[in-house]
């Protein structure tokens, strides 16, 4: 991965002059695609452990194809943040209503919007439209790209 950095085996924390390290520059071209993924996405590491340094977050993109969705999925610990940059990509969870009866719920999304996604909640990302990619920019609170893949959007059992 190219882009203007500093040494990787620094800790970048710790040491008599915090104020002083050296920012980090990512190119876009240069995104990692050799992260965890999930069927029916392309996942890309911009910032990470591993090409900055960082400690407490990664950051990426995340790229779903015309007409297709994601395998249902969490990211484990980790809290996720999602900036839509284009397309209309809809994202998929378990929800309740008023007599406790479980049901998916869509979010229906447009570039500019965001969305949370809490620690190990099950969800999946769909892409509706026939001809245009959807992308996405992808923050999580753990260094790691966390991606553990599930057969459906229930908890497992005993949880």
């Amino acid at each position: 991965m190219s882009g203007d950095h500093s040494d990787h085996g620094h800790d970048h924390t710790d040491g008599p002059d915090q104020f002083h390290q050296k920012l980090h520059h990512i190119n876009g071209e240069d995104v990692d695609g050799g992260t965890a993924q999930t069927s029916g996405m392309r996942r890309y590491a911009a910032i990470s452990g591993e090409s900055v340094g960082s400690k407490n977050l990664w950051m990426g993109q995340t790229h779903v194809d015309a007409g297709v969705a994601s395998a249902n999925h969490h990211h484990g610990e980790s809290e996720t943040a999602i900036y839509i940059v284009s397309g209309s990509p809809e994202f998929v969870f378990l929800d309740t209503d008023d007599n406790g009866e479980p049901f998916e719920r869509r979010f229906k999304t447009k570039p500019g919007d965001y969305i949370y996604v809490p620690p190990f909640v099950p969800h999946r990302e769909e892409n509706p439209s026939a001809d245009t990619e959807a992308i996405v920019v992808i923050s999580r609170t753990t260094q790691d790209a966390i991606v553990v893949n599930l057969d459906s959007l229930s908890a497992p059992e005993g949880k």
